[in-house]
């Protein structure tokens, strides 16, 4: 058969069926635009995650009594050091402060800046910060979420903390963090450590935890063990754990949209089989039609099979464009907050476009394989029919 006549008549029938190819390519699409999107919020709060965690300490010491966190004393500090392949011991301050009848609270970030280690984890947070100015008085640096939330509750400029002991600590608000931080630090307020422990209620000699790096990722079962052994109430935790435990939070939520979306696809390609195998008198007949002129079965299958194709590679990409422009484009509003949970303050996140391209593939293959063999299996029958038969 002539490519050129092959081509022509493959348009011809596009355009002629045009009604009934776009139903199936929006309703392909929605489904394709679903899936995609959930990957692409995963992949990029995974990356980002992945890049946050490596400017982080590699273990972190805290002291749990009960099964509760507890201010941790900071003596275990001094016995962290004196401890060989142990390096870049940090004390930390943080904790929650609750708004407004706890209804909204603030994460409270207690940071020594004059601590080298201490001030290039957060350099990413605070950088251009005149420390000199910032550290004149009580100064925060604070979440767009908490300045937008502040602003709304009119403070403007500054924000008075009850602390435990029943006084106000008047804190001005310094400068607002850049809105490419939103992931971590959009309800964050870092503030010069004595003061975090004055709002936060810890006294001199206690911290929320301590931190520490082991340069030989080698040894870090055999830390984890040596740390464990100094107090009984003593809990390590390493970065390893931290980067499992969100692998398999994003892992457990993308697998419940790729269920959703297999159990979507199988019904789509029943109905799509079924249609097929019900084939329309009109089908039949321009099947048969084909088989009378001459066209082979192999002819009449490639047909199908180049419509069918086309139909499938403009659902996908539809699909995935505009997955595209909602996650990365418009901050994928509602389905976010899937994976961010429910809000605390209003958080104007960006994701980082991030594509797995390995993913889509197989995305692409899970969903193409099904949908060309509902088609093609109902058409095989009808070809390898009489062509007469066929168009009674």
């Amino acid at each position: 058969m002539n490519a050129n006549a092959f081509w022509h008549f493959l348009t011809l029938q596009l355009f002629k069926e045009r009604s009934k190819h776009l139903s199936v390519i929006v309703i392909s699409a929605m489904i394709l635009f679903l899936l995609s999107s959930v990957l692409f919020i995963s992949s990029s709060i995974r990356f980002s995650l992945e890049e946050t965690l490596k400017v982080q300490p590699d273990f972190v010491v805290s002291r749990v009594q009960g099964g509760i966190s507890v201010p941790t004393p900071m003596i275990w500090e001094d016995e962290l050091i004196d401890i060989y392949g142990v390096s870049n011991v940090i004390q930390r301050v943080y904790g929650r402060y609750f708004f407004k009848a706890k209804e909204r609270s603030f994460l409270i970030v207690g940071v020594d800046f004059l601590e080298e280690q201490s001030h290039e984890n957060l350099q990413k947070l605070i950088a251009k910060t005149d420390i000199k100015a910032f550290l004149n008085g009580s100064k925060m640096l604070v979440g767009e979420g908490v300045k937008t939330y502040l602003d709304a509750h009119f403070y403007k400029d500054d924000y008075n903390f009850l602390t435990p002991e029943g006084t106000f600590e008047k804190v001005n608000i310094f400068k607002t963090l850049p809105f490419q931080s939103n992931l971590i630090a959009n309800d964050m307020m870092v503030m010069p450590i004595d003061l975090a422990r004055k709002i936060l209620g810890y006294s001199e000699e206690e911290v929320s935890d301590i931190t520490f790096n082991v340069p030989n990722p080698d040894e870090w079962d055999m830390m984890t063990d040596k740390v464990s052994a100094l107090h009984y109430d003593l809990q390590v935790v390493n970065k390893k754990d931290v980067q499992k435990s969100y692998e398999n939070l994003y892992n457990y939520k993308g697998g419940l949209f790729l269920i959703l979306f297999l159990v979507v696809l199988s019904t789509f390609t029943l109905i799509l089989y079924q249609r097929y195998s019900m084939v329309y008198s009109s089908e039949r007949r321009n099947i048969g039609l084909l088989r009378a002129l001459g066209w082979s079965i192999n002819d009449v299958l490639k047909f199908k099979f180049t419509e069918t194709l086309v139909i499938v590679f403009a659902s996908y990409i539809l699909g995935v464009f505009f997955a595209y422009v909602y996650v990365f484009v418009l901050g994928a509003p509602l389905l976010k907050e899937v994976f961010l949970g429910g809000q605390n303050l209003q958080n104007t996140l960006t994701f980082v476009p991030v594509l797995d391209f390995s993913v889509l593939t197989s995305i692409f293959l899970i969903y193409a394989l099904p949908f060309i063999a509902a088609v093609l299996i109902p058409v095989w029958r009808v070809s390898v029919t009489e062509p007469k038969e066929a168009m009674l």
